[in-house]
């Protein structure tokens, strides 16, 4: 009798357990939406496109901020930069919310198994990622990576180096610059982007075989971060003649000195000029390699899709593609992120949610990284987090519901420089206060940009537009101000 009510206890536990959806979270570094669901008409990337027609485009999502590591802190948290204070490299969220309850611990308490495979946490400049965020060892892979020997001469590069969190002796210093791009004739998982498809495919697998514990899965590709290097078949893709161009080179008329970015992480493989000052050919170059990556990653992506499709786990396995942040592409003479413009703070952002998304759904509804937590709880049916950390983010399940509701009216982001530049984007205009935390409004230098009249941000309509300013400096307020760096 005893063994029998057991056996019973233990088949609706596994009942339960298979009626709990499966997560498959998926992370890509620096990719903007040079995307054919967003329209871009060059992009060749029919995996996110196929996957974008299962469910919802949002067409209107940032980050929070744009780089890498406070990026994806942002996403695990639910909490802006601007409440944690980590803004730059070399600082691990336990040393800011020791206590943390991370995206997937959460799904953890919840009876989850979590896993990650790839770039998930920004490994390297003195971050080390979180292993208390999953419950198997994190599979990890190289960002930096080169088959090319010219490449990098057999030495150890600066990146490589940064990458891996290497001690490097004051003797060998300073190291060389690896190449800026490469294109051998060599097989997808020759890169560490196939190795993690690879891997992820496996794991579905052992997933699928073993129905009884729902699954978290965390699946993060490096490409299309510097260096470009992708299979050639990648690059035979595009013509580059015929790829798009930056459309305006300057600086906004009109903006802050501290708004704009001149060389940086660019500079740091060859042959980019070391002053930044990048011509015309090379612009075509480096347009070419990240559309290259991109159709590189996105065939990696495809094929893990596929094996979640083979296997049949695709009707209860809720799947959402994310981009850390966006990308400079030499518009405003600027490359790589780092800024509070459009184009380093506009992310890709689907999501797949069975019995909740429709098909071929998109919607104009302003989202941010740190909505991802609470809205991935709420679609699996978890309670909404109790945790030490601030949950700056807002449920986009109504929207997913319906692509006509609203649950805000802006995004909120920021980035670092003298001061703090807080920006709010509505959809039709983005303001910038850049201000010492702690100062008065009125030491502050404004930005205002409209997207309906000037796309390219060519000037800074401020003191054009004063009403406009109160109006959203207004909203800003109502912000908790900066925490300190």
């Amino acid at each position: 009798m005893i063994r029998s009510i057991l056996t019973h206890v233990a088949l609706l536990a596994s009942c339960l357990a298979a009626e709990k959806p499966n997560v498959l979270l998926i992370l890509v570094d620096d990719l903007k939406p040079t995307l054919g669901c967003y329209g871009d008409t060059f992009a060749k990337t029919p995996s996110i496109d196929k996957l974008a027609e299962r469910g919802m485009r949002f067409d209107l999502a940032y980050c929070n901020q744009s780089v890498c590591a406070p990026s994806r802190i942002n996403l695990m948290l639910g909490s802006r930069s601007t409440t944690t204070g980590i803004y730059n490299f070399g600082k691990d969220l336990r040393q800011v919310v020791p206590d943390a309850i991370t995206l997937p611990q959460w799904f953890e308490k919840n009876g989850y198994r979590t896993e990650s495979l790839g770039k998930v946490y920004h490994i390297g400049h003195g971050n080390h990622g979180d292993p208390r965020s999953f419950s198997v060892p994190h599979f990890p892979d190289k960002v930096i990576e080169y088959l090319v020997p010219e490449s990098t001469n057999g030495k150890l590069t600066r990146e490589e180096a940064l990458f891996t969190n290497a001690k490097v002796p004051q003797s060998e210093r300073p190291l060389t610059r690896g190449a800026a791009w490469e294109s051998p004739d060599v097989p997808d998982n020759a890169y560490a982007d196939g190795r993690v498809a690879d891997e992820a495919i496996r794991r579905l697998e052992k997933a699928g075989a073993n129905p009884g514990k729902p699954f978290f899965m965390t699946v993060g590709f490096v490409r299309p971060h510097l260096p470009f290097s992708a299979p050639k078949k990648y690059w035979d893709m595009h013509d580059p003649a015929k790829l798009p161009q930056p459309e305006f080179k300057k600086a906004p008329e009109g903006a802050p000195r501290q708004a704009g970015k001149h060389g940086g992480e660019i500079v740091q493989f060859k042959p980019i000029p070391k002053n930044g000052d990048i011509g015309d050919k090379m612009t075509r170059q480096l347009i070419h390699g990240y559309y290259a990556s991109t159709s590189y990653v996105d065939a990696q992506i495809g094929r893990v899709i596929d094996g979640l499709d083979k296997l049949g786990l695709a009707g209860n396995t809720i799947i959402l593609l994310w981009g850390d942040h966006g990308w400079h592409l030499g518009d405003h003479a600027i490359w790589t992120k780092h800024t509070n413009y459009e184009q380093a703070n506009r992310i890709p952002l689907l999501v797949i949610a069975p019995g909740v998304t429709k098909p071929k759904q998109s919607t104009k509804q302003l989202a941010e990284t740190v909505d991802i937590y609470p809205t991935l709880a709420e679609l699996a049916g978890l309670p909404m987090p109790e945790v030490p950390q601030t949950i700056d983010g807002t449920s986009l399940v109504p929207v997913l519901k319906d692509p006509a509701a609203r649950v805000r009216d802006h995004a909120y982001h920021c980035y670092p420089r003298d001061g703090i530049g807080r920006a709010i984007r509505t959809e039709r205009y983005r303001l910038v206060e850049w201000k010492i935390s702690g100062k008065a409004p009125e030491t502050a230098e404004i930005e205002l940009y409209d997207y309906q009249e000037d796309p390219l941000e060519t000037k800074n309509l401020a003191a054009d537009k004063p009403e406009v300013v109160a109006e959203l400096r207004a909203i800003l307020a109502k912000h908790p101000e900066a925490k300190r760096r």
